[in-house]
């Protein structure tokens, strides 16, 4: 099947309720744009200068997400632009993301990413971390960044029991911090589930899915 009709069958399947970012790393501007015809405007890139390139080659309304592990020196080159950067795993990365939008005066939308898997490859904040910085005065300070939810990503298994317990996990560490009364935080998003677990994301609650293969394939574009 086409891209096109890709999007068109995983919109039918999500519902409106459901943001669908189109996991687009290492994809041809060309894949893009068939995607962005078919209607799609959030787009997922995993490497800074990749996420730049296309930002600069592709219609500025699109919303561009960046989901990838991210170094605090590559922050200020996205600031500009970025629609909401989803793997947020220190205090440490959120401060650089403020200084970068104290610069621009403006307010960087992100998510938290919390550490949920089985796997040390796997970043993000432990629960214990997350509640402590919800909870600390350093959120209030940071007045150019916007926390609009978390982001996780379940083990890389075939257990769908072990990656539902883990989405249940993230899902409930986000009903607990909605209470959170912070101006600069809002939990609005909860960004779960690839191409092999969105579904079992969607029923542990997920409003954000992170969608790549099921859309291009899987052929890989890198040189």
């Amino acid at each position: 099947m086409s891209i096109q009709q890709n999007i068109q069958d995983l919109k039918l399947k999500l519902g409106s309720a459901v943001t669908l970012v189109a996991v687009s790393k290492t994809k041809p501007v060309e894949a893009l744009r068939e995607a962005y015809a078919a209607g799609q405007r959030d787009f997922g890139e995993n490497y800074v200068q990749e996420l730049v390139d296309k930002h600069e080659q592709l219609p500025k309304d699109i919303q561009w997400h960046f989901i990838g592990h991210l170094q605090s020196n590559k922050v200020k080159y996205m600031a500009p632009f970025v629609h909401l950067i989803h793997g947020v795993d220190s205090v440490k990365l959120l401060q650089e993301i403020n200084k970068q939008g104290a610069k621009l005066r403006r307010v960087i939308p992100c998510l938290l990413q919390v550490y949920i898997a089985k796997e040390e490859t796997k970043f993000g904040f432990d629960k214990q971390e997350l509640l402590a910085f919800a909870q600390s005065d350093l959120l209030k300070t940071l007045n150019h960044v916007q926390v609009l939810g978390l982001m996780g990503m379940a083990s890389n298994t075939d257990d769908e029991s072990q990656i539902a317990a883990e989405f249940h996990e993230l899902a409930s560490m986000f009903a607990t911090l909605k209470s959170n009364t912070a101006p600069n935080f809002d939990m609005r998003y909860l960004s779960g589930g690839m191409s092999g677990d969105y579904p079992i994301a969607l029923k542990a609650g997920c409003n954000m899915v992170r969608i790549g293969s099921t859309i291009f394939g899987s052929r890989n574009y890198e040189p």
